[in-house]
């Protein structure tokens, strides 16, 4: 006889599928933790208080042996059935991550001249967070506290200055192999684990084959997609993006060097100096010599970044932009169909909205808001075709579906025909700034039918590393008890057994430097945000730092608040007005509290090996991916040549 699936899985853990007329729903993980500690006890309860059957089995020949034996063969099915149960109630978990996308780009987050319907709709289906936080305005950190739960900078994939994100496909850098990832311990669960789209945490360490970074070694069976990310280099004949400081100073020198030779030689020729023409042809030997240390790189950030892989293998080399985001869809769709029988994770990570907006001749020019309107439109599309898969393969009542951006918008994206960035709303900054909410305020759907209540707005503050344990906890795993882990499990604010974030307080860094913290008080309701650094904006009083890719988290860059900047988000959500002791009695107070907080939040911190050290940052060649005899790399899909 089939077990009944629990009419709400998200409810209170009763004895669900064990006692008659009791229909509690049931998490996986509690379904294994009741079954651990106390294995025997639920199974036999309903005998402890019915003593008169007892007496009558034995009355009706049954001795003492038989009875137990009678008993333990019951208990053993019964435990039998609550696995069964237990693992029908392992939703497939869906988790859509878009690249830079600003949280008023979508129309359910107050925006009417972009056309978001599939995104909306998935708001109308689910529920819809309303302070969902970024844990680093950046990719690589963000997406790292994304996987794991834990603030980037516990796995060293912060820095105190200097680069902020990795820079190659052939660098060491990455996430490293002791962090455990929810791909991990889904795997272990049983699931069936993909990711699909962009990584951009790191591949190799020491050879171009050990994959220590690789998302296979993080849980993930499947990979298919971009290591890096998407840049500017990637679509010729756009600016360089990658590093574009140190090329240009690189090239500067390369040239002075260059006609300091030309110089020489010339004077040489003419009689005005007296050298060796074995001293000329030296120094202009050391000047080819430097063009080429750093020219084989930067010469060739398209060949070297811009990759697609297959698990291990390089497919594409150097990526045909115009057809990546079909590729991924199609993986997309496929990876659901072949998972279909059994539980799985699937990670869809986008490579819209990041610049340079590689847009298809079907959305180019239908948007308001130009190239980026249009790709944004176009990224809506894409996450309709993979929410629609789901229904085609009757998956949407099954699936745990969610929905965000990994930071907020660009705002110093933008070239001679106007804005490529996202636009952030109300809200103050965008992506790089740690501590104002536009850089780290994004958008957060979960959809789950039958489940969580549809059309539902939660304006509890949460995080991106909250993901983490909540994902864990439906697969029915267990969140690591060895490290810190500063993400909380959603589950009770999304089902409504909770009106309050777990989270009475969260930190935001710039890097590895603190530049504010938010005191959610529960008792008052109001929500306190303090300020300790925030970046000088250039031109002043523009709301970003045209000129600098973003802003910066340290040094000349910034100023430091001493007192800090103090803000009630309750009432100036979009950071306008700061208070003072003057406006505010309780100023004082609230600042000494949060600053409490603070001092013991930097007790769980302890240092780790850094990750984006410039040992690490450089391009190693001998890490380079690539398909083919290096260096020359080259390759397509479906015998394209290159």
């Amino acid at each position: 006889m089939p077990v009944p699936r629990c009419s709400d899985p998200l409810g209170p853990p009763t004895s669900c599928g064990v006692a008659p007329g009791t229909e509690g729903a049931l998490w996986p993980t509690l379904h294994r933790e009741r079954q651990e500690s106390a294995p025997w006890k639920t199974s036999a309860q309903p005998f402890k208080e019915r003593p008169t059957e007892v007496a009558e089995l034995r009355t009706n020949g049954f001795g003492r042996r038989d009875f137990l034996w009678g008993l333990l063969l019951l208990c053993l099915l019964l435990r039998t059935s609550e696995l069964k149960a237990a693992n029908a109630l392992q939703p497939n978990i869906l988790l859509i991550m878009v690249d830079d996308l600003g949280i008023g780009d979508l129309g359910c987050y107050g925006n009417r001249t972009l056309r978001t319907p599939n995104i909306d709709q998935l708001a109308e289906e689910g529920v819809r967070l309303t302070q969902h936080l970024a844990a680093a305005p950046l990719c690589t950190p963000s997406r790292s506290s994304f996987l794991t739960g834990r603030h980037a900078f516990r796995s060293g994939m912060e820095a105190d200055d200097g680069y902020r994100a990795l820079q190659w496909n052939a660098g060491s850098g990455g996430l490293p192999t002791n962090e455990t990832t929810f791909a991990r311990i889904l795997q272990q669960q049983g699931y069936a684990t993909g990711l699909i789209g962009k990584w951009h945490q790191g591949v190799n360490c020491e050879s171009r084959n050990d994959h220590c970074h690789h998302p296979l070694n993080h849980g993930f069976d499947y990979f298919y997609g971009m290591p890096f990310t998407l840049v500017n280099d990637c679509q010729p004949g756009r600016p360089p993006e990658v590093d574009a400081t140190t090329r240009s100073r690189l090239w500067h020198y390369t040239q002075m060097a260059a006609l300091g030779v030309l110089t020489v030689a010339f004077g040489k020729t003419c009689g005005f100096i007296s050298v060796s023409w074995k001293g000329v042809l030296g120094a202009a030997s050391l000047v080819f010599l430097f063009f080429i240390s750093w020219y084989a790189s930067f010469g060739f950030v398209r060949r070297w970044n811009c990759i697609l892989m297959r698990n291990h293998d390089v497919i594409e080399q150097p990526m045909v932009l115009e057809r990546t985001a079909g590729h991924i869809l199609r993986e997309a769709v496929s990876y659901m169909e072949r998972n279909k029988q059994r539980p799985f994770l699937l990670f869809v990570s986008l490579l819209h909205v990041h610049i340079p907006l590689v847009t298809t001749k079907r959305f180019l020019g239908k948007s308001q808001h130009g190239l980026y309107g249009d790709n944004v439109e176009e990224m809506d599309w894409l996450v309709g075709e993979i929410l629609k898969a789901l229904e085609v393969h009757s998956l949407k009542n099954t699936t745990f579906t969610y929905f965000t951006s990994d930071h907020g918008g660009h705002l110093e994206a933008r070239d001679r025909h106007g804005q490529l960035g996202g636009w952030n709303g109300i809200f103050r900054g965008g992506k790089g700034m740690g501590g104002w909410e536009g850089g780290i305020r994004v958008p957060g759907i979960f959809r789950w039918p039958g489940e969580l209540p549809a059309g539902r707005v939660i304006h509890e503050p949460t995080s991106l590393m909250d993901v983490f344990p909540t994902v864990v906890q439906l697969g029915g795993g267990h969140v690591p008890q060895d490290r810190v882990i500063d993400g909380r499990s959603l589950v009770p604010l999304l089902q409504g057994t909770a009106e309050r974030s777990a989270h009475e307080f969260l930190f935001h860094y710039c890097g590895k430097y603190l530049h504010a913290a938010r005191w959610h008080e529960k008792d008052s309701g109001r929500l306190w945000k303090v300020h300790y650094m925030t970046p000088r904006f250039h031109p002043k009083g523009t709301g970003a730092c045209y000129g600098r890719g973003v802003c910066p988290c340290s040094g000349d860059g910034v100023t430091q608040h001493s007192p800090p900047l103090l803000f009630d988000l309750s009432r100036d959500p979009s950071e306008a007005q700061p208070l003072a002791p003057s406006s505010e009695p309780r100023y004082h107070a609230v600042v000494s509290r949060v600053g409490e907080a603070v001092d013991q939040h930097r007790r769980t911190l302890s240092p780790v090996p850094p990750q984006f050290s410039l040992s690490n940052i450089i391009w190693k060649p001998w890490l380079q991916p690539c398909c083919g005899t290096f260096p020359l790399c080259a390759c397509g899909q479906d015998g394209d040549p290159r």
